[in-house]
């Protein structure tokens, strides 16, 4: 991977933050399809991982849907989707709550949990694969990427 002028064939921009707007957002998109690649040997989609670590993160307890959206990195995933399509596959729960009918309690299952444990082994190695960032810089681009959001 080149400089950002490189990979997008754009020789100029507006300023230096519109170059780090773009860079980012090139950046984000370009992690994104390598997290996707990863992935998809287990049988998910980014998204999907998102709701499980969610769910595993809250375990036992159970969370509602709008819990999970409001959790997730992508708010305009469909989430009901998202779940529908786990709980297919086995991954994950749903069951209508005892104190309150209307509502709909969404869990992991144990084969929801051992599917991330798979997936932590293969994140680690894929983290330090990636190696490009000590702990110092990750600090640094931490700090800055929540200045940009603050």
């Amino acid at each position: 991977m080149g400089t950002i002028e490189e990979e997008i064939k754009q020789k100029k921009f507006q300023s230096e933050q519109h170059k780090a707007i773009v860079n980012l957002m090139y950046t984000s998109s370009w992690l994104y399809n390598q997290n996707s690649a990863r992935l998809k040997k287990f049988g998910i989609t980014p998204e999907q991982f998102n709701v499980l670590r969610i769910l595993r993160g809250s375990h036992p307890t159970p969370l509602m849907l709008l819990e999970i959206t409001n959790r997730m990195i992508d708010k305009n995933s469909n989430a009901t989707r998202l779940v529908e399509k786990l709980r297919v596959k086995g991954f994950v729960k749903r069951e209508i709550c005892p104190n309150n009918r209307r509502q709909v309690d969404i869990l992991i299952t144990d084969k929801g949990l051992q599917l991330l444990a798979k997936i932590d082994i293969d994140q680690k190695e894929w983290i330090e694969m990636q190696g490009k960032l000590n702990n110092t810089d990750a600090k640094e681009l931490n700090r800055l990427l929540e200045k940009l959001r603050s």
